[in-house]
Formats: C-alpha cells, structure tokens, sequence
C-alpha cells in the first residue's frame, strides 16, 4: 500500500503543479541603474517549487541570489499555502527592460517591464555619507482630497543596530502608510548602500502651497572595518530628507454641491436583482449597493441609499466599510444591503443612481450610474383565493327521487342476513385499512426538524412582513422569533426589551404590547419596522456594535 501511495504521488505531481496558481511580481516597477529589484514568483496552493531557469534575463539583468518561504493561512476552516521565490535582479543598463515568462511550478508566468533610469544627479552629494535620506512625492500639483504617493528611502552604508524613523507630521493632510517597508540594494558614487523603503498617502485637505517637512532618522551604524563593531558598538548617526513642496488647487469652481471625490477610479453596482425581473408582494428583495474608490478612503466616500419607491418599503442594512492598499494606493469601499419589500401588484420602478466623480487621470468629470429597472410584481405565494370546487360531470347520472320497489314476496330472499354480511365485510376492511395506516405511520422516516428550521433571514423577512400589517399577535410572535434566533433565552417580549440597548427599540416593543392588550390604543406608535431595520442592539454589545473610532481627519477644510 505504501508502495502504491508513493507511486499515485509522483503520478499526481504534473496534475498539483498546473493545479497551482503561479505569479510573478515586482517590487518596484521603475529603479535608477545601480538599483536592485526583486522579483517574486508565487504559487498560490501548491508545494514548493525548484527555482526557474533565469538564463533568458542574462542579457539585461545581473542575478544576485535568491531566497524563499512557505506560509499557510486558515481561514474559516479553509486552510491555503503560498511559496514564494524572490530574486534580486540589479540591471545592467537604462531602458525598458522585459522580464519574459518563465517556467515555475509547472506553469508560465505573465512577461513584467521595468523602467530603469539613469542615476539622478541631484543625488550625488551625498555620495559617500554612510546614511543618508531622501523624500519625493509621485506630483507636486494636485487638488484638494486628491492622494499622493510620497516615499522616503533611508541609505545605509554598514550595518543597522538600532534606530528609528520619524513618521511624518504634516498640519492639513492625511498622511496613512501603505505596505511594508521594501528592502533593495544600490550603488551610488561606487559605494554600496542598502536601501530601506517606506511609502505614504497624503491626502492634502485644504488649498495652497504646502511644504512638507523633513523626515528624520536617529541611529547606529556598525561599520565592519572598525575594529570596535566585533562589540557591537556602533557609532551614532542621524540623517534629515530634504523638504518638499507642493501645490494643492481647490476643486473646480462649477462642480456645484455634489460631494467632492478625486480619485482614480470609481465604480458604483447594485447586485441581487431577480434573473427574471419578477418578485412577490410582502417578499423582501435584497439589493446590495456597492462603491469602491481607487485614491480615497471609505471616510471621503457618501452614504449610499436608495430613493422612496412607489408601492414599496426600504429597509437599511448595517453598512460594510473599508479601506486598503495595494502599495500605491488607497482603495475605500462601501456596501450597503436593502430590503425591499413590495406592498402591491403591479410595476415596481427602481430609478437610476447616479454619482459624480473627479477622474484625476484625465483631469475631467465623469459620472458613475446605476441604471433604471422595473419589476413586475406578483400577488403574495400564500395570498391567493382557493380554487373553486369542481362542478360535477354532466354525464353524470341523476339519482332518482322513486323508491325503490321492494323485494317480491314470491321470490323468498331475506334482506336483512344479506345486507349485515355486506356490513361485516365493510368493517373488516376499514379496521385493515386502519391497521396498515397506522403501521406506516410507525416505519415512517424520521425528519430532522433542524435542518427544516426557519433560517435567520426568514424570520427578519416574516417581521418586516407583519409589521407591515395590523396583526399585533403576528407581529409578537415574528419579532420573538426572530430575536430567539440570536438569543435563544428569551422567554417573552419582556426579557427581549430588557436585554436591548437601544431606547428606541425597547419603547417600540413597549407601544406594541400596549396595542396588543388595548391598554393604550390611541396612543401613535413608532414604526415598528424602522426601529428594528438595522437588527437588534443588545446591552452587552455583539460584534459590530462597538462604538466607532474617532475620525480620521482631525483637520477641517479652510
């Protein structure tokens, strides 16, 4: 069995291999000559990998060395493997050079460029100095809420032993760091330097001419000529990046009163339409609104919603957002879930949505758009009439009103004996019957109730369908069951309004018992679905209730 194991095994390796999915990457797309550059190679789900044959980059590249790694992750069960390879490349001359497709892993990876340039000039006076920093930004005119890419790089002539860098501190712009540090190798003056590398979004957020502060460095270097380093006693050191100046233009005079959004890109969908453009009275649709920003973080970005609807109700979800990076730039996103629920058959119009946005890149205006849809709306699955009883054939035949002419005293038959054996026989086959209903019903499979139960979403759609009604009993009953759903403890809808943090909620539950039991009749009540439409808000505060963070932008427009 063992053999058998081994030999499926290496059976199977050419079939693991183009299983994986295998990458290629840089860490810098543009280097000055001198420079080095990584290039990662990935393979997502599968094992590790011998290195690729790297001949075809003799031409323009100089190959360093090469290291890798293995890292799995399990994320809700699901367990996933990555092995990376990087290779240090530094580039023999200045141009766009092609790094081709390479066999790894069993698969090819996608063709790279890089952009090498020649050394900047500027640079050269600190040629020599055994640390020293610089600090540049991607433009140096943008609009107000518009991100910039600002970088420092720290050069390091020996080695590290300790220090630290200052984070910079810019009065009117948010400044928040992408990634991690990159680590590469230069020479300057020829001289080697080791390079440490750290990128920022600014986001300016007022008008005018800006310069942005010198970002320092304390430390020691241990230089491995010096005697003294075999101790580690490194010698103190300190370094400042020049200053750096940039211009920020207000938005457009004729933007008008829309929100402000310089970005990127910008996309706005809405998913969970029905495939068949139909749905139900008092069914709940679920609409699930989506925004995502390349340039901006989800604080810049509005609240998303959606118009009142003729012959429906709109019930907000909890918004989903966030921001991340992909080294260069922020991403925000936004997601808004509704249900909808049709009140009448009929047409249900969603109007368009539409959304102004600054695009950066081209300097203009543009517009993103959901379009208009229509819905036919269909009478509620439980609501319709019961069908009518079939008329009876009309051939059927008409029993006659005559009755009927008794037996002949001539022919001497005995009715009586005659018709108590029919009844017998009638009895006997009743009890069967009985007895075989019953012997069925013993051997029946038995259903697992479980997995029959009502699911969480179905009883938040069965509230919001009785509490659309008058039915102050359906609606108890809805509203318990489903907040049984989350806490199966509660005994009644006392207990409910004792465990709620929300004031809101609990003088909703308290109006409703009140109609209930015609204690407060004429009394105007919330609405029982608004007060209920984002979920429960429990005392002790489940995941997603916590208060919110303080803003991120601590300063105001000017």
């Amino acid at each position: 069995m063992r053999r058998c194991a081994v030999l499926l095994l290496f059976l199977l390796l050419p079939v693991l291999a183009h299983a994986a999915s295998v990458q290629a990457s840089l860490d810098r797309t543009q280097v000055q000559l001198g420079e080095t550059v990584t290039l990662n190679l990935r393979v997502e789900g599968g094992g590790m990998a011998q290195a690729p044959d790297l001949s075809a980059l003799a031409a323009d590249f100089e190959v360093l060395g090469s290291s890798s790694n293995t890292s799995v992750s399990i994320v809700n069960g699901q367990r996933s493997a990555q092995f990376t390879v990087g290779i240090a490349l530094r580039p023999r001359h200045v141009g766009q050079l092609s790094i081709p497709s390479l066999d790894f892993a069993g698969a090819r990876t996608q063709p790279l460029t890089l952009t090498v340039t020649a050394p900047d000039p500027s640079t050269a006076a600190n040629s020599g100095k055994p640390v020293f920093l610089e600090a540049n930004v991607d433009q140096g005119h943008v609009r107000v809420g518009q991100q910039l890419l600002f970088t420092v790089r720290l050069y390091l002539a020996g080695t590290l032993s300790n220090g630290s860098l200052s984070e910079p501190q810019l009065p009117g712009i948010d400044a928040r760091r992408l990634g991690d540090d990159l680590d590469y190798d230069v020479v300057r003056g020829g001289r080697a330097y080791h390079v440490i590398e750290r990128r920022y979004a600014l986001i300016p957020q007022q008008a005018g001419t800006i310069q942005l502060p010198a970002v320092t460095f304390q430390g020691e270097l241990i230089d491995p000529a010096d005697p003294d380093s075999f101790f580690a006693m490194g010698t103190p050191t300190s370094a400042a990046s020049p200053p750096v100046t940039i211009q920020v233009d207000a938005p457009p005079p004729h933007w008008g009163s829309s929100a402000w959004l310089p970005a990127r890109g910008l996309s706005l969908t809405l998913d969970g339409l029905p495939a068949d453009g139909k749905v139900r009275v008092g069914q709940p649709l679920d609409l699930v609104m989506t925004l995502q920003a390349t340039g901006l973080p989800y604080e810049a970005l509005p609240a998303l919603s959606l118009p009142d609807l003729d012959g429906a109700t709109v019930y907000p979800d909890k918004p989903v957002t966030g921001t991340r990076n992909d080294g260069h730039w922020l991403i925000g996103r936004r997601q808004q879930t509704f249900a909808v629920v049709p009140g009448r058959t009929g047409t249900l119009t969603l109007p368009a949505v539409t959304l102004k946005w600054w695009n950066v890149e081209t300097g203009q205006a543009e517009e993103a758009r959901i379009p208009a849809h229509v819905l036919t709306v269909l009478p509620a699955a439980a609501g319709g009439s019961a069908p009518a009883a079939p008329a009876p054939a009309a051939s059927a035949p008409v029993p006659s009103k005559t009755p009927a002419s008794s037996p002949s005293p001539a022919s001497g038959a005995h009715p009586l004996p005659w018709r108590g054996a029919v009844l017998v026989a009638a009895a006997l086959v009743l009890v069967a019957g009985a007895l075989a209903v019953w012997w069925a019903w013993r051997r029946r499979p038995r259903v697992d109730r479980a997995a029959h139960a009502p699911t969480h979403r179905g009883l938040r759609a069965a509230f919001l369908a009785a509490a659309r009604g008058d039915d102050t009993a359906a609606q108890s009953h809805a509203l318990l069951a489903w907040a049984r759903a989350e806490r199966p403890g509660l005994a009644n809808l006392g207990a409910l309004a004792d465990a709620l943090a929300s004031a809101s909620q609990r003088e909703a539950i308290d109006h409703l018992q009140r109609r209930r039991f015609a204690t407060d009749g004429n009394a105007a009540s919330p609405d029982l679905a608004a007060a209920f439409a984002r979920g429960f808000q429990w005392r002790d505060g489940p995941p997603g209730e916590q208060p919110p963070l303080p803003p991120l932008y601590p300063f105001k427009l000017r």
